[in-house]
């Protein structure tokens, strides 16, 4: 077993090919990380590979350059397949991929999740994409269909093993690999090795080099944490107020794809602060005239992805905003890393979700810090600053400037127009502050859960769409009555479509109920928080009076299970158990009837 040692390893020692090398520098990589300098050699040579370290350690350049280098462009079919536990996490190995194949001219990557309609899908595959990233539910609805072939494929990877086993994934992925040519390199990547990922690696991986990186401990920095939860007001509203209030020499904003950088760039822009936007698709001079901006002073707020901020150094950033959160809990401590260097106090504010907000305390767990609410300014506090920043400006220019020949025009106007220097003022301060007015318009009033269309592709398209936007639960109610019983007699629940397709999902029944005050946001709440299971994978819960049925995903590991039955909701514990039932539907959010029912049950 090859373990990890502390001496830099420069990519140009590890046999890369030159297309590589230079994609890799100029997206700002100098020296490989452990991973990557223990992983590229053999995976190179051709043999399978066992890799065991936390997320954040570099794996996705671990994996993907060597497997890159072994990619013929002129073949149009599917040599690289990349299974991956989440569409958010499969997305950012995807652009980094493109981003590290961006020299290599015909190089097509396609990527599979569930959640997302099938058509762009198939037109990704049929132009003939090499690289194909997804998850296990999407990649065997493929493979069904035979939209995906996997006849050319020579190099397979499994990226966050544990947590696809966590997520019930494991007999999807076993039906998979049993589908890969046999002359398949592998490499399988996971934070721990419990025993199914080990049977996994036995069966199906040929002799492999197992590499095994210890975890660092992340030194708890000078940086102080702040979450806003998303609501009332749009997120780019936000930040423009962010950029307006707090007092920061340089700022970050972190969000989740190359498009976005450049549209919340150009927002920022338009209200009249200017932005950089830094990201893959820029060429190396791009990239260093960007940094060089920014240290300079010439600019003051850099808007990026993860993929090309990792390494990025630049002393003067003092603000890091997640405008989206990041795909895993390590990229969170990355994000943040950017600034309180060098024994400097930073700041960083992330905005959170209702749906997201579990994850601040993992967050807390990897910074070994607290993360505090943060509030928005309002518009009173806008105002004044506005105001108090007018009358500095005015004042040094009065201080600075020869005013002599404009006091001359100002008397005459007012002479002129029998209006008073008071009058005159007011006009020019009015015409001054059109652009960004001086009193801020009212805040629009909060509601549940603002949804807003800026933003509507990187929330609804990454995140599971509408019904996830509440808990994870879907909250349809179509559908038509499915009778049936369960023990007792009672009316098995009415089937409804799951939103998430690339989840196995398995009935369990909870001994918690209505008659106990159990509400779906208690049940949501309460495994989500316990057993640390984003909420999207909490799929329909139907409540009834002294029991409730969830479903879950399929697999749940034994150690999770115990868990969850000791849990206690309303002081009644939970008690799983798996359930015969079938289908569920998510209990509304009101028990309340319909006003159609409530006619129709009217006396006449």
């Amino acid at each position: 077993m090859t373990t990890s040692n502390d001496a830099p390893v420069s990519f140009d020692s590890l046999g890369l090919p030159e297309t590589l090398l230079s994609a890799v520098k100029s997206i700002g990589f100098e020296n490989s990380t452990d991973i990557q300098a223990k992983t590229i050699p053999p995976l190179l040579a051709g043999k399978d590979v066992l890799g065991e370290a936390q997320t954040g350690t570099g794996k996705t350049a671990a994996f993907g350059l060597p497997a890159l280098a072994k990619i013929d462009v002129s073949l149009k079919k599917p040599q690289l397949m990349v299974l991956a536990p989440t569409r958010e996490l499969a997305m950012q190995v995807a652009e980094a991929i493109e981003s590290f194949g961006k020299n290599m001219k015909g190089l097509r990557v396609a990527t599979l999740y569930g959640g997302q309609s099938y058509q762009p899908q198939f037109q990704q595959l049929e132009r003939g994409a090499q690289v194909v990233v997804g998850t296990p539910g999407r990649l065997m609805d493929h493979l069904r269909r035979k939209s995906l072939k996997l006849g050319s494929l020579s190099f397979c990877v499994l990226d966050e093993a544990d947590e696809m086993l966590n997520m019930g994934f494991l007999e999807d992925i076993q039906w998979i690999l049993d589908h890969l040519p046999e002359t398949t390199q592998m490499a399988l990547f996971s934070a721990t090795m419990p025993p199914a990922i080990r049977k996994i690696a036995n069966r199906f991986l040929k002799d492999p080099e197992h590499i095994k990186i210890a975890a660092v401990k992340q030194a708890k920095a000078n940086i102080s944490q702040f979450a806003w939860k998303v609501s009332g007001i749009r997120k780019i509203t936000a930040l423009e107020r962010i950029a307006e209030i707090v007092d920061y020499d340089a700022m970050i904003v972190f969000v989740r794809t190359r498009s976005d950088t450049v549209e919340v760039a150009e927002q920022l822009e338009r209200a009249g602060y200017p932005a950089l936007a830094l990201n893959g698709d820029m060429n190396q001079a791009q990239r260093e005239r960007c940094i060089e901006q920014m240290k300079s002073g010439k600019s003051s707020i850099l808007v990026a992805t993860d993929v090309v901020a990792r390494g990025l150094d630049i002393p003067r950033i003092s603000l890091v905003v997640n405008y989206d959160l990041p795909g895993d809990n390590e990229a969170y401590v990355h994000r943040i890393g950017r600034t309180g260097r060098a024994g400097r106090e930073g700041m960083s504010i992330a905005f959170v979700r209702p749906r997201e907000m579990y994850s601040l305390r993992h967050y807390e767990r990897l910074t070994s810090g607290v993360i505090n609410t943060y509030e928005l300014p309002n518009i009173e506090e806008i105002g004044k600053k506005r105001i108090e920043r007018t009358r500095v400006e005015m004042a040094t220019v009065v201080a600075d400037k020869d005013l002599a020949n404009m006091r001359e025009i100002v008397e005459a106007m007012a002479n002129e127009s029998e209006l008073s220097m008071t009058d005159l003022a007011a006009a020019l301060l009015f015409q001054k502050q059109l652009n960004q007015p001086l009193q801020p318009k009212e805040d629009p009033k909060p509601r549940r859960e603002t949804r807003e269309r800026s933003d509507s592709r990187s929330d609804r398209g990454d995140r599971g769409g509408r019904n996830e936007s509440r808990g994870g639960r879907n909250e349809s109610r179509g559908g038509r009555n499915e009778r049936g019983a369960e023990r007792g007699g009672e009316r098995a629940p009415r089937k409804v479509k799951v939103n998430r397709t690339d989840v196995d999902w398995q009935t369990y029944r909870l001994e918690v109920g209505k008659e106990h005050g159990a509400r779906p946001g208690d049940i949501v709440g309460a495994i989500a928080n316990e057993i640390s299971l984003d909420s999207s994978y909490i799929g329909a819960i139907n409540l009834h009076d002294k029991h409730t049925y969830v479903q879950l995903p399929k697999g749940m590991p034994d150690k999770s299970f115990e868990q969850l039955k000791r849990v206690k909701i309303r002081r009644q514990s939970l008690e799983i158990t798996v359930s015969d039932v079938k289908t569920v539907e998510s209990t509304p959010t009101s028990d309340r009837p319909r006003k159609n029912q409530e006619r129709s049950n009217r006396p006449s």
